[in-house]
């Protein structure tokens, strides 16, 4: 028999018992399913982090004032000023590995338009901010080194606070808002950020010269930095080396014995996203075990249906060899009946697997990636089943004594 005369042959033994071919691809059928669902799962949520910290900045550090203790008591990160402006030049200026570096001081504040007011954060840094943060401007211009040292009362605002103020897609550049009832510039809007990888609108805040926030906002001038700092690294696997350049420099400025904490925290964003990656691919490794367990238990199904069908179909056997079949041909009717079976479920599976992962995606709210590699690996792989278990069956019914077969009751 040629290829389609032994497809069409083993179509119609299947299509015999329906209802039994159906329960037998059910394993097959949840493995595909499930592995076509689990890296869909792994790929979205990488795809998630991956943008969520893209957004904050991927090659970017945070720079702490370190933890105060006294009395038994003690402090976090950033509950004792350690961090000078000299040690921000220094950062600026000195380290290869270093992009550009600012302040982030903080503080929250009434803001208020001709039209309306909103709270929202208020934060002072330099211009340096927006190229460490990969934050692009939507309308008007940054604030300049000027700006900064002249303590002038100009401010970038977040989208967010646009929208509140001064309504969707109005252009506030010009225009004067009041901090604290102190009246501000508007010189610029910053481009859409979204959310924080911890659910903050990063959107809603409003950006000043840290000279001016220190001196109208905040209340006096201060020797250290009572925020933080912000740097970024030169390329994009650039932080571990930007990370150890400023832990030495600070070091060496705060006059630190070796072996002596630091009396400051770095922080680099690209660890946590890491974590969270591991964590999620540990997750998605887990949900493919389950799968291949699925698809083996399947195959183990299509091994047991198909030998009784060798069972059953004895007589059928023994005709066909006395009619001419070589046993090849009857091992390949069966191994064809098995591949079929296992490929039809890992088809069926593959489209409840991209109808699971949509379902998903609409109820979780957040984007699937259905990769047509991952579909591919998945339905060779549930042929593969089909061969590996229908090989004992074949063999079986292709080493039947033609007499004794045909003699079967």
């Amino acid at each position: 028999m040629n290829w389609t005369m032994t497809l069409r042959v083993a179509l119609r033994a299947l299509a015999r018992n329906k209802m039994r071919s159906f329960l037998t691809t059910l394993g097959v059928v949840i493995g595909v399913a499930a592995v076509i669902t689990s890296v869909a799962i792994g790929d979205g949520a990488k795809a998630r982090v991956e943008a969520t910290f893209a957004s904050i900045g991927s090659n970017m550090l945070i720079i702490m004032n370190g933890s105060s203790s006294g009395g038994g008591a003690m402090g976090g990160a950033g509950s004792m000023p350690s961090l000078t402006w000299d040690d921000l030049k220094a950062i600026q200026s000195e380290l290869s590995a270093v992009k550009d570096a600012a302040p982030v001081l903080r503080s929250s504040a009434q803001v208020m338009s001709e039209e309306s007011n909103w709270a929202t954060s208020v934060q002072g840094t330099s211009p340096e901010f927006l190229s460490v943060r990969a934050w692009p401007l939507d309308q008007g211009s940054n604030f300049s080194q000027s700006d900064v040292d002249g303590g002038q009362k100009v401010a970038i605002l977040g989208l967010t606070v646009v929208e509140k103020l001064f309504g969707r897609n109005a252009n506030p550049v010009g225009q004067v808002l009041r901090v604290k009832n102190i009246p501000f510039t508007v010189v610029g809007v910053l481009a859409r950020k979204g959310q924080s990888p911890f659910g903050q609108d990063l959107d809603d805040v409003v950006l000043v010269p840290y000279t001016t926030f220190q001196q109208k906002i905040q209340g006096g001038l201060k020797n250290y930095i009572p925020g933080s700092l912000m740097a970024s690294a030169l390329g994009d696997d650039g932080n571990v080396r930007a990370q150890q350049q400023i832990r030495g420099l600070l070091r060496d400025r705060h006059r630190l014995a070796p072996g002596a904490d630091d009396d400051f925290t770095i922080r680099n964003p690209s660890e946590i996203a890491s974590a969270q990656q591991a964590g999620t691919r540990i997750m998605t490794n887990l949900l493919f075990g389950i799968a291949i367990v699925s698809m083996v238990v399947g195959g183990i199904g299509i091994m047991n249906i198909m030998l009784v069908s060798v069972t059953e179909r004895t007589r059928e056997i023994g005709t066909r060899m006395a009619v001419g079949a070589r046993a090849r041909d009857i091992q390949l009717q069966f191994l064809t009946e098995a591949v079929t079976l296992s490929l039809g479920g890992g088809l069926v599976g593959a489209g409840l697997g991209v109808g699971i992962a949509k379902l998903l995606a609409t109820s979780m709210g957040f984007s699937l990636l259905v990769r047509p590699e991952a579909m591919l690996l998945a339905v060779g792989c549930s042929a593969l089943v089909g061969v590996v278990f229908g090989i004992w069956p074949a063999y079986k019914a292709s080493r039947l004594d033609p007499i004794t077969a045909l003699r079967f009751e």
